[in-house]
């Protein structure tokens, strides 16, 4: 297996926001791309992420599975800079990355063995379905975090709020002009902790969309040329603030 990178950085931000879910991965590498799929050690939020094959200049593999500790390979891909080249070769038990620029730099990552049955995110149905610009949905989640350590999604009369109330409160509103909202009216709260993770892969692309539903897991997509990245999220469900 052999396979290269011309823009690693964004490789390399998925894989930090990845770490703050989960320490270890399986990461995948077949005929369609470099894929991860994880849940957190909670069983609270889950995250896949695609690169597909297209995003490789080179791209010499079968199925390849690769199990790996995050940390390790965070602290290793942050040795990447904006003009770096970046390869995966599988070598035995041991992944070889080579950093090239100026000079060619090379690391060799022991491979795990990951215990637990392969998960992925299941289709589940939602009535409602909002994209809104990733720096909105940003600033309205930082908004919320200021004054809670959770927020609800509230859909009413064609108009979306993300909120937070409780002594304190936050709230921000978008109407049809700021926001596509296909939805009914519904409203699920979730762990802004989660969220303040999530939206850190929001910076990555200019879109981020919102489906759930009544007391419901939130599913957040983010898309971009490159890569997407899907987390789920389970609802907190309790009496409200």
């Amino acid at each position: 297996m052999l396979v290269k990178l011309e823009n690693p950085l964004l490789l390399s931000r998925i894989v930090e926001v990845i770490s703050e879910l989960v320490t270890e991965v399986r990461i995948k590498i077949d005929d369609k791309g470099l894929n991860i799929t994880a849940m957190d050690p909670a069983n609270v939020s889950m995250v896949k992420f695609v690169l597909p094959k297209t995003s490789f200049s080179r791209f010499e593999t079968g199925n390849e599975v690769l199990g790996v500790n995050l940390d390790n390979l965070k602290r290793i891909l942050k040795r990447c800079g904006p003009g770096s080249a970046l390869t995966f070769e599988k070598q035995d038990n041991m992944l070889n990355i080579q950093i090239s620029d100026k000079i060619k730099r090379i690391f060799n990552l022991s491979l795990i063995e990951i215990d637990g049955e392969e998960k992925e995110i299941p289709n589940l149905d939602f009535s409602s379905v909002v994209e809104m610009n990733s720096s909105d949905f940003i600033d309205s989640i930082e908004d919320c975090a200021v004054v809670s350590d959770a927020c609800s999604f509230v859909v009413k009369d064609g108009k979306f709020s993300i909120e937070a109330r409780g002594l304190n409160s936050a709230v921000s509103e978008f109407s049809g002009d700021e926001a596509k909202i296909s939805a009914e009216n519904c409203k699920s709260r979730y762990s802004l902790e989660y969220l303040q993770k999530f939206i850190k892969a929001s910076k990555l692309s200019e879109k981020t969309t919102l489906r759930f539903a009544d007391d419901h897991p939130l599913r957040m997509d983010i898309k971009n040329d490159f890569l997407e990245i899907s987390f789920l999220l389970a609802p907190r469900v309790e009496t409200e603030d």
